[in-house]
């Protein structure tokens, strides 16, 4: 990220143009869908310590997906804020964090799964618990990319979106608690067509006994027109040069 961007402090969101449409997603549960190029999501902490774990894919090639690795490399970060993107394995650039309220995002914690989550929390059975039962975001994840022909195999390194963990000079990762507080929001700008897969399921390092996750909004938007791209001053796109390179490799695809 660009000094000018990393020495800023995190303005308030802008007020939201038009909306195409709301959703909520409820504690504990899940929620997938295809987000075209060029909308923006606004994503809402309602009650504070929320915890969003997303995968997304190309829509029209889901093989192609986030990679954490070129990500975080490319920006010479390892937490994802205002002015960072999300890179595909390709290269490309799959989504672009414009507005952030927080300023940390957690892109190395990965996500719980079935064993872990009963071993924290107990075991738990809709038929027991029905809507209350315990979802780990492992499974609730493979679900929903279930919908769309894809498998557990397709699931790769997540981002946890509202979670903070701290990296030790030591490579130990600690989860930071109280991070995310009610109406905490950051704008998701998306530019490619992409299967977004989202799990509200708590972060496996919360260190919290009790199963506790919390819900989270998404507004949709048209951040730019479907058949536009993102201007050569946008912040993200000129963050550092390796963005540069990734807007181009990807305009060049919707050429």
């Amino acid at each position: 990220m660009s000094p000018s961007l990393q020495a800023e402090s995190n303005p308030p969101l802008s007020p939201l143009p038009p909306v195409a449409w709301e959703a909520v997603i409820p504690a504990g549960t899940h929620w997938s869908g295809i987000v075209r190029r060029g909308l923006a999501l606004r994503i809402v902490d309602l009650e504070g310590g929320a915890n969003l774990s997303a995968v997304f894919h190309r829509q029209e090639d889901p093989l192609e997906r986030y990679n954490m690795a070129d990500t975080l490399k490319a920006q010479h970060t390892a937490h994802l804020t205002r002015g960072h993107v999300l890179y595909t394995d390709m290269g490309r650039v799959i989504a672009s964090i414009t507005s952030d309220t927080l300023g940390w995002h957690d892109a190395l914690g990965g996500v719980g799964d079935a064993r872990l989550f009963a071993d924290k929390y107990g075991k738990s059975s809709y038929q027991a618990d029905r809507n209350a039962m315990i979802r780990n975001g492992r499974d609730s994840l493979a679900l929903e990319l279930a919908k769309y022909g894809l498998s557990a195999r397709d699931l790769t390194a997540n981002v946890n979106f509202f979670s903070k963990v701290a990296l030790g000079d030591d490579g130990s990762l600690e989860f930071i608690t109280g991070h995310s507080r009610p109406g905490s929001a950051f704008d998701l700008r998306f530019e490619m067509n992409t299967l977004a897969a989202f799990s509200t399921a708590p972060h496996p390092l919360d260190p919290h006994p009790v199963y506790a996750p919390k819900p989270v909004k998404l507004i949709a938007y048209r951040a730019y027109a479907a058949g536009g791209t993102v201007p050569a001053d946008d912040p993200c796109r000129r963050a550092c040069p390796e963005n540069e390179r990734g807007f181009v490799n990807t305009d060049r695809l919707f050429a």
